[in-house]
């Protein structure tokens, strides 16, 4: 008899299960409030000064209504997640990063080393920018046979993408979901942080390329040296047979798809400097765009049906690209919605400032390199339990950005240690579809791969806490 395998639960399960637990709670802790003053363009809690008010216990009525308000809540975030998807949509409808990546494979070959760095960066700028996860998948078996026939293994491909993307969402700068929709529930504009996670994310970059290039050249050097080394020559055969030339020069690199890949990394290099708050380092000569969830759902909407008409999509094409790409995003809004009634049942049922009050006592005895340390720490169990990022964000936001207020501590430190410890859980964790995917499309044994990350997993944890507390001494925070 055939032993059952254990499933387990969704995030949508996971976060209706704790908007029904939340519910509990309203009848059991007591309702209290604080008293609020603007700070920073938004109303904050005062420390020290919450008080019990009447109990308004949520029901099942409640519970089942929490999601929807949630989404009406979010509204503005949750369409700028369904645009970014339309354009995604139409980009990816065009094959104009796909097409890009093989060129610049077929340019490198030869080149090894450089190939291997560009494509990191490469991988880097698409987790940093737009939260390329999934779409690394169909990138394998177009990038392992490549790797592998330059004398490498199976490995060294996984590293180059996987790491590469992760790495990049660890490091987000301008990411929709997680530094989006984490500063939209923080109360804090995206581009506070920037650029200090900018420079997080060029340090994460030179740890990986430096990281994966030491280990393929130990291989090329002495193959048996492979992690998969007892499969190399079946990985050889299997790869090296499966791969066709034909699937490579199909993807020709016209002028229309290069005028649009161009486009593309101009639409993003635009939206870094319109969340720049210039004005707030004294830049005068640059003006502050200062744009919010609104502007951008706009302008992702129009870049893409602009990027494509250049790539010679024809009008029903843009339109099917733009609704297929929405249909993918889709499952985030929603995760983005019942995560936020979490916060609805709290603030209905008048127990997020009881909760808040909880958190002030306990960080009476703590400073803010104990905080912040505490927030990434606190973050990486959480990351497990709720695989989803957006959803993460949105849920614990609402809290751990008001604590931050009574440490000390900006907001904006405390999304960069939010998105710094669910970055350092996607690079292994097995509830990732985009790890185990991305490891069995390379053939990579999950033993084999935990063995290959961990000394990396211990330098991530030292560069994150290095970073945060570092922002604190330098007064960033």
């Amino acid at each position: 008899m055939k032993e059952k395998k254990k499933k387990s639960l969704s995030a949508f399960t996971i976060l209706f299960l704790l908007i029904a637990i939340m519910a509990v709670l309203t009848w059991f802790l007591p309702a209290g409030k604080y008293i609020l003053m603007e700070s920073n363009g938004r109303m904050a809690p005062v420390a020290g000064s919450y008080m019990q008010t009447d109990s308004t216990p949520q029901g099942i009525l409640n519970v089942l209504a929490a999601p929807v308000k949630g989404i009406e809540d979010g509204i503005d975030v949750v369409m700028y997640i369904l645009m970014i998807g339309g354009f995604l949509g139409v980009v990816m409808r065009a094959n104009v990063v796909d097409t890009a990546v093989i060129s610049m494979v077929n340019r490198l070959r030869g080149r090894e080393t450089m190939m291997i760095i560009i494509l990191i960066l490469f991988f880097g700028l698409g987790g940093t920018t737009y939260g390329m996860g999934e779409e690394t998948i169909a990138f394998y078996p177009l990038i392992v046979p490549v790797i592998l026939a330059a004398g490498y293994d199976t490995v060294t491909a996984a590293s180059i993408i996987l790491m590469g993307s992760v790495m990049g969402c660890l490091a987000s700068t301008v990411n929709p979901f997680a530094t989006g929709i984490a500063s939209r529930f923080a109360e804090t504009p995206i581009g506070d942080g920037l650029i200090f996670r900018g420079v997080m994310f060029l340090v994460g970059m030179l740890l990986v390329i430096a990281y994966t290039l030491y280990y393929a050249n130990k291989v090329k050097r002495n193959p048996e040296k492979s992690l998969t080394y007892d499969t190399y020559e079946e990985n050889m055969q299997y790869f090296l047979r499966e791969s066709n030339e034909d699937v490579y020069q199909a993807y020709e690199f016209t002028t229309r798809l290069k005028a649009a890949f161009i486009l593309f990394t101009l639409v993003f290099a635009f939206m870094v400097y319109a969340l720049i708050p210039f004005s707030d380092f004294g830049v005068t000569f640059l003006p502050t765009l200062g744009w919010s969830f609104h502007e951008l759902s706009i302008y992702f909407l129009f870049s893409g049906i602009v990027i494509g008409l250049v790539a010679g999509l024809t009008e029903q094409e843009i339109i099917d690209g733009v609704l297929d790409g929405i249909s993918d995003i889709v499952s985030v809004a929603l995760i983005l919605g019942i995560s936020r009634g979490i916060t609805v049942i709290m603030n209905d049922g008048n127990i997020s400032a009881t909760i808040l009050h909880y958190g002030e006592l306990l960080l009476n005895n703590f400073g803010k390199i104990p905080f912040i340390v505490f927030t990434y720490l606190f973050y990486i169990p959480m990351s497990f339990l709720i695989p989803s990022s957006s959803g993460l964000a949105t849920m614990s936001m609402p809290i751990m950005a008001p604590l931050a207020d009574f440490a000390g501590v900006s907001r904006s430190l405390v999304v960069t240690a939010y998105q710094s410890a669910s970055g350092f859980m996607n690079f292994f964790t097995p509830t990732s579809g985009i790890v185990m995917g991305g490891l069995a499309m390379s053939k990579v044994p999950y033993d084999k791969w935990l063995k290959y990350i961990a000394k990396f997993l211990v330098i991530i944890t030292v560069l994150n806490i290095g970073f945060l507390v570092g922002a604190i001494i330098l007064g960033l925070a």
